[in-house]
């Protein structure tokens, strides 16, 4: 008996793994084609600057060249020119003076009274610098109502010119003293003792930690100090005398000053041992330094 000769075999299946591997490779190709077009512009940009060694494509340098000028390239990013712009503003022009804050402390006090000054402000200030310091006598009700500690909003306000104006000299200053005055109410009869202690520490520690929420000077070099009634300018028996007395005192001590107490910068300050560094801000411009200092303090 003959036997059929039949198929069979692996041969038929051949040619499914052929096109097995062309669709995959078409799919591939679509998903790359897929992925270029939604490229970030941006990213392809950089691509193709890498290409070139020194970030510049060829119309881009043809671009240059019209313009008789290379372009400045950084990071691989061309950049503009800032000279122009630069000349526009005054930068690097040694002829332009620039807005910044001489450090020189024994200037402050000129920089001090210029700023309050220009800021237009109502209230009186005193504004002396000594040898290794800045004392500001800020008068009355610059900061302050009556029997009060709460910050006026014109107090604020100079306090915020005040800050501006030392912001930069935290190195060059080693003590900010803040110290409250007030005045006896009657002249035959002293205030309140708790009333008038308080009132006076409250008011110099208020106008210490709006200074010291600017961050501009280190917080242990704050000192703030209440004296009451008891370190007068003037004679208390009258309305202007009171008004010299209520005071806030702000002194600035430079950096490896001299080693002096507190009296011994009141002394200076109420002999005028500083002649012409010694600024009274007035309302109507004028500057009776002299005749102020030469007024004897009360009891």
């Amino acid at each position: 008996m003959i036997k059929k000769k039949g198929g069979g075999g692996d041969e038929g299946g051949s040619w499914m793994d052929t096109y097995g591997d062309l669709v995959t490779l078409l799919l591939t190709f679509f998903v790359l084609l897929y992925s270029m077009s939604s490229v970030d512009s941006q990213k392809w940009d950089i691509f193709v600057r890498s290409i070139y060694p020194d970030g510049v494509t060829p119309s881009e340098r043809l671009k240059a060249k019209d313009a008789e000028e290379e372009p400045i390239v950084l990071n691989g990013e061309i950049e503009t020119d800032v000279s122009e712009t630069d000349a526009d503003n005054g930068l690097g022009d040694a002829s332009v003076e620039q807005n910044t804050i001489d450090p020189d402390s024994n200037q402050l006090y000129l920089q001090i009274a210029s700023a309050l000054k220009k800021a237009g402000l109502s209230q009186d200030a005193e504004v002396t610098g000594g040898e290794d310091y800045t004392f500001v006598v800020f008068k009355d009700k610059a900061f302050f109502g009556g029997d009060s500690s709460v910050l006026t909003e014109e107090g604020k306000k100079t306090l915020d010119v005040f800050s501006d104006t030392i912001q930069g000299t935290n190195d060059l200053i080693s003590q900010v003293n803040v110290m409250g005055h007030t005045a006896q109410a009657d002249p035959g009869q002293s205030n309140n003792l708790r009333s008038d202690r308080m009132l006076s520490s409250m008011r110099a520690a208020e106008v210490t930690v709006y200074l010291q929420e600017k961050s501009i000077i280190d917080p242990d070099k704050f000192v703030s100090i209440g004296y009451g009634q008891y370190k007068p300018l003037e004679s208390n028996d009258t309305p202007e005398g009171r008004a010299a007395n209520r005071r806030v005192e702000i002194l600035l001590i430079d950096k490896d000053a001299k080693d002096k107490s507190l009296d011994d910068y009141y002394k200076e300050i109420q002999e005028n041992i500083n002649g012409d560094t010694s600024m009274v801000l007035m309302e109507d411009g004028s500057n009776p330094a002299a005749e102020s200092r030469e007024a004897e303090p009360g009891s």
